[in-house]
């Protein structure tokens, strides 16, 4: 926890926040702080600054907050994957997150299994708590936004076009013939299959709305894999 997010329950003034639970836990355990301590802290989609410890007990810690500066800045990335496994899922939702991708779209596909979309990773708390988890470790404390789509062909037919309007458009298909650009670093859609791909009818699907299909090389990646390296190609500022 690079970073201690505050939520708006958290305050109980306006300079004045209650922490308990794991992050009560990592301020003790972790950093070992005592009162007089100041720790990084930010609010959920507003500043960040600092936080005084002035109460630590065994059930709470009560800081005081300066709020003085920006996040960093987010992305230009939209990243539209389909539903990977549960245990995936969870992994590539903090990864992505911590890399400042800020607008995730789930999108279902052949090779998805039906089961995938029950998940309680998918839960609002869930999902909270693992896009708190990369903000944490990245010191930001804008909350992506996520988006779900189980039927494939209407919405690569009727909201993808519009979506990516604007961008550079992509999808990561091994065997195609253009590799994958480098230092791209402007509005940008990027598409990623489950394990085993896009099928053929997909990728034409998306190509049809407006993607490019390229590839990583000759190796075939896990998507939990093929995501981080995806983006740190495209952007500098995950390299």
């Amino acid at each position: 926890m690079n970073i201690a997010l505050l939520f708006d329950e958290d305050f109980v003034a306006e300079n004045r926040v209650v922490l308990r639970g794991r992050r009560l836990e990592h301020i003790k355990s972790v950093l070992g702080a005592s009162s007089g301590d100041q720790l990084p802290v930010g609010r959920v989609n507003g500043q960040m600054g600092l936080g005084e410890v002035v109460n630590l007990t065994d059930s709470k810690a009560e800081l005081i907050v300066v709020l003085n500066q920006q996040p960093p800045a987010p992305l230009p990335l939209t990243l539209i994957i389909a539903m990977p496994r549960p245990k995936m899922f969870r992994r590539i939702l903090q990864t992505s997150t911590t890399l400042g991708v800020k607008d995730i779209w789930l999108i279902n596909s052949y090779k998805v299994e039906k089961s995938f979309w029950q998940t309680p990773w998918l839960s609002d708390e869930n999902l909270r708590e693992n896009m708190t988890l990369g903000l944490e470790q990245a010191k930001d404390t804008v909350m992506p936004r996520l988006h779900t789509r189980k039927l494939f062909k209407p919405f690569v037919e009727d909201e993808l076009p519009a979506l990516l309007q604007g961008k550079r458009a992509l999808v990561a298909h091994p065997g195609t013939s253009t590799p994958c650009p480098v230092h791209v670093n402007c509005p940008t859609a990027l598409c990623v299959g489950p394990e085993g791909g896009f099928t053929p009818y997909e990728v034409d699907k998306l190509e049809e709305a407006g993607c490019q299909s390229v590839h990583l090389g000759p190796r075939i990646l896990r998507m939990e894999t093929a995501v981080p390296v995806l983006i740190s190609r495209l952007f500098d500022a995950c390299l």
